[in-house]
């Protein structure tokens, strides 16, 4: 007798997941109830962590100070009315700030690592660089290296700028304490290796950090080649040598820049009883303005003194101020400079012996002693040769006192001469001129032997006529773009600038009346 089947009723049914429902629906409740505390503790855990990367960024010596200045914070905030609860306030809407797009990330799964990102042509060029200054940022014996090879630029570039054309225009990296940025060598070839691989085309500025080993590059904008001789808003015994950037220095004065009215930040010169610098010298290359500049002095001078010119390579750049109002002599021969600086050595000698006298008198100095005498000598080397081979003494002789009693009696040298022929110059012209500029596409090297430092900038790549680095006394290497200055005889020159100059030039003499 076969078995019967037992009755479908009878079978168990499935159990339903109820409780499985009811618990995922508690969570779920309990996630939507607690969302906001999640958040704001997630974002005060970033800030955490963030907080955690910046102490271990800074350097042992500023980790007393910020500690200090943290506990000054909580203490102004302790005794300020409502400040507990106004700083709890202010800390939980950070967390929730920072925490919110972790919590955005959150909805949508669990995070994973980020896909690796396709790597731009200014993300290529600055691994590019970081990798170039591996050997030079980094030792063997550093646990932690900043620079290693394989690393990320991103963990010693704090920011970078590129322009419209992809070309870098600035740059803020750190460098290890180690690292010898007091000495020049080390740093020069750090700034050729930034040239090198920022590009040769713009000017770079670099500016070391050495307390918070932080070196910055900045693409410098070119000098404008438009400024020409004009009338400069500058007070008796300012002379503008010429015009700089703008974060150089903290003076404008409104020019005339090609058809634009502007202000423009001038190199100024200050001469007089009171200077540090009364006297200037001028080096540069041939064709690299060194006689334009000298000219742009003389101009100025003649507004409030009077002026003696020596032309030692007789090319007739300065015969359009023969016979004007102030100019006391112009020679180009060994016979007349011998002349005339012999006579200004006499000047100075009885500026001196007036100024003294009145002075035992208690009275001021005589007018005609305070009244600047301006001595300017364009290429002294070429008369001292042309002085030699006619038996003569060589004029830079005579320059000797005037340089160094000028400042008393009022009197100032301007010398220009090529950089070629400097080492003809006498001891007493690097002694007494403390205002100096260099014109020219020269080295590194060669301007810091006439500036006494080199500049903290590149030289550019193409060099205009008037261009160069100046610097007055110890103060800092600037760049420098000489006014445009032209003879005015000059018919290759623009008539435009050979008018500007022709307006500066003082009139005529005249000639005394017959009786």
């Amino acid at each position: 007798m076969g078995r019967r089947a037992l009755p479908r009723t009878l079978t168990p049914a499935p159990e339903t997941p109820r409780g499985r429902d009811l618990a995922r629906t508690a969570a779920d409740s309990a996630r939507d109830v607690l969302h906001p505390l999640l958040v704001v503790l997630r974002g005060l855990r970033a800030l955490a962590g963030r907080g955690r990367r910046t102490w271990e960024r800074t350097p042992r010596d500023r980790r007393g100070p910020a500690l200090l200045l943290a506990a000054s914070c909580l203490v102004i905030v302790a005794l300020v009315p409502y400040g507990p609860t106004l700083g709890t306030a202010a800390l939980l809407a950070a967390g929730a700030w920072a925490g919110r797009g972790q919590a955005r990330g959150a909805e949508h799964g669990p995070r994973t690592a980020a896909a690796p990102q396709p790597d731009t042509p200014e993300s290529t060029r600055l691994q590019a660089l970081y990798e170039a200054l591996v050997p030079y940022f980094s030792a063997p014996q550093d646990p932690r290296p900043l620079y290693e090879h394989g690393g990320d630029w991103r963990t010693a570039f704090d920011e970078h700028a590129f322009d419209e054309h992809g070309r870098l225009t600035g740059l803020r990296l750190r460098y290890p304490g180690y690292f010898t940025d007091g000495e020049d060598g080390a740093r020069s070839r750090i700034e050729q290796l930034l040239q090198l691989k920022a590009g040769r085309g713009p000017e770079y500025r670099f500016d070391w950090d050495e307390a918070d080993n932080r070196l910055t590059l900045t693409a410098l904008p070119p000098l404008s080649t438009g400024i020409h001789a004009q009338r400069f808003v500058t007070a008796p015994g300012e002379t503008v040598l010429g015009f700089t950037d703008d974060s150089a220095v903290q003076r404008t004065l409104p020019v005339t820049d090609g058809e634009e009215l502007r202000d423009a930040p001038p190199v100024v010169w200050r001469t007089g009883p009171r200077s540090t610098e009364p006297h200037l010298l001028a080096l540069g290359q041939a064709g690299s303005g060194t006689t334009t500049l000298l000219r742009s002095v003389t101009l100025q001078a003649l507004q409030h003194g009077d002026v003696v010119v020596v032309d030692g390579g007789a090319t007739g750049e300065y015969a359009f101020l023969t016979g004007r109002e102030g100019v006391l002599a112009v020679e180009s021969s060994v016979a007349g400079a011998l002349s005339v600086l012999e006579w200004a050595c006499r000047e100075t000698e009885r500026r001196l012996l007036a100024a003294n006298f009145a002075r035992r008198q208690g009275h001021p100095a005589p007018d005609d002693v305070r009244r600047p005498l301006w001595i300017v000598v364009d290429r002294p080397a070429a008369l001292g040769h042309l002085a030699a081979g006619e038996g003569r003494a060589d004029p830079q002789g005579l320059l000797t006192v005037p340089l160094r009693h000028g400042r008393t009696a009022n009197v100032t040298v301007a010398v220009g001469e090529q950089y070629e022929a400097a080492g003809l110059l006498g001891e007493a012209l690097f002694t007494h001129t403390r205002a100096r500029a260099v014109l020219g596409p020269l080295t590194p090297e060669q301007i810091a032997a006439v500036l006494g430092t080199a500049p903290h900038t590149t030289p550019p790549e193409c060099v205009p006529p008037g261009r160069g680095y100046a610097r007055v006394g110890a103060g800092p290497v600037h760049r420098l773009q000489v006014p445009a200055t032209p003879d005015p005889y000059d018919e290759e020159a623009p008539e435009r600038l050979r008018c500007a100059v022709t307006a500066l030039v003082p009139e005529p003499v005249q000639a005394p009346a017959a009786g």
